[in-house]
């Protein structure tokens, strides 16, 4: 199959403003570009799948243009419920910097078309009003703007002039994209298509009928409903410092059955042959849970590096066979983030332990626990009702993993 149709097969073509012309130009070398806006300092992983279809194009000799939008990113695309809050400019341009960086990480290979990376605040903060209103806003039409989903979405709980605007602005870039680099595609999320056809018909208007294309995919969603991208509430990060490598590598790994081959169409690198032989595995022996580890393993890599993913590994296996001893202090530490902590100056007998970490609510239950071999410290199972946690025993010399049962975890930290 040819790239289109690839496309398709993995569902990440929604809505395309001329499919049959597309399809015809996609035989010779293009630029497309998609936008991204610097409201935080990382991406997560909701950005992911048009990441990679910029990566998935430059493969087929295509040339992706990263945009990263400090000006737009201090507007503010309309959410469906809210406004957004205003980002000072000292904050953008740190955002922008960090995302800049870490598109470059998955879009600057040797041997491919390299990828182009631009601000929009280097034009459109050079725009004055008048310019604005009479240049560009002369070609909207408020009727048509209010369609469009992204504001309709919005009239009845209210939505600013300035982020109305927002459209108008993601249209200039196209067309200075347009004009500066020959771009003729934009791509990104279904719900961006109001915007994209807002840059597609300023460029027609204003350059004698140019041909230009948007294309959007699919968003990516969790057949259970919960949303996509997110852990136990917390938004999965492409940033190591705000998502370790270990969580993110977790989350990949549990998926359900139902979500991981969709996941894998969109996300992975692997050949429709092979993620076919994937989803017969789901449906043959999907208590092996090989498509997850699979998608797992690539993405964490991709994402991370090979020796994030090799520690990850090693982290999920410790927690089945209990050898703490065989990490390093930081990775007990990220495998461990979320489980309740205390800290102690001195040593303290284990009954007490369990009894301030809340894995006991009396002595009598935590000798009980303790006498039916139901707590474990450092992977050992401690039965000795006088255990002491000291330095000299703790893992490290500084901490003790507790735990109570299969999956009840508490961690003792020993100050100093």
């Amino acid at each position: 199959m040819n790239l289109y149709e690839e496309l398709k097969w993995r569902g990440l073509i929604k809505d395309i403003t001329d499919e049959e012309a597309f399809i015809e130009r996609l035989k010779k070398p293009l630029r497309l570009y998609c936008g991204f806006d610097p409201t935080a300092d990382s991406l997560h992983i909701g950005s992911l799948q048009q990441i990679l279809l910029l990566r998935r194009y430059q493969l087929h000799g295509h040339t992706p243009i990263a945009l990263i939008g400090d000006a737009t990113g201090m507007i503010g695309d309309p959410r469906p419920t809210t406004e957004r809050k205003l980002l000072t400019i000292e904050e953008v341009r740190a955002n922008g910097t960090k995302i800049k960086a870490l598109l470059a990480r998955f879009l600057e290979h040797e041997g491919t078309n390299n990828f182009i990376a631009v601000n929009n605040y280097d034009w459109l903060s050079k725009i004055d009003i008048l310019s604005f209103l009479r240049d560009y806003g002369k070609h909207f039409n408020v009727a048509y703007m209010i369609n469009k989903d992204t504001i309709s979405s919005r009239l009845s709980s209210g939505i600013s002039f300035t982020e109305f605007t927002y459209t108008i602005l993601q249209a200039v870039d196209f067309m200075h994209l347009y004009q500066k680099y020959d771009c003729e595609v934009q791509i990104g999320g279904s719900d961006q298509w109001g915007n994209l056809t807002s840059g597609t018909e300023l460029i027609r208007r204003t350059m004698d009928n140019a041909k230009v294309f948007g294309v959007t995919s699919p968003l990516i969603t969790n057949t259970d409903g919960s949303k996509f991208g997110k852990s136990e509430g917390e938004n999965i990060w492409l940033n190591a410092e705000k998502t370790s490598p270990y969580a993110f590598y977790q989350y990949w790994l549990n998926v359900s059955d139902s979500d991981v081959i969709d996941f894998m169409k969109r996300l992975s690198m692997k050949s429709p042959e092979e993620i076919m032989s994937y989803e017969a595995g789901v449906k043959t022996e999907g208590h092996l849970r090989t498509a997850q580890k699979a998608l797992a393993e690539e993405l964490t890599e991709l994402v991370h590096g090979l020796e994030s993913l090799t520690q990850s590994k090693q982290i999920t296996e410790v927690f089945f066979s209990g050898q703490w001893r065989d990490l390093n202090l930081n990775d007990i530490l990220a495998a461990l983030s979320d489980a309740p902590s205390l800290e102690s100056d001195v040593a303290l007998p284990l009954i007490d332990v369990l009894i301030q970490g809340k894995l006991a609510i009396s002595k009598r239950e935590a000798r009980d626990l303790i006498e039916k071999g139901s707590i474990s410290v450092n992977g050992e199972k401690i039965i000795a009702l006088d255990y002491v946690l000291s330095k000299e025993n703790a893992l490290h010399q500084h901490i003790h993993v507790l735990r109570k049962g299969k999956k009840n975890y508490f961690i003792m930290k020993l100050k100093g």
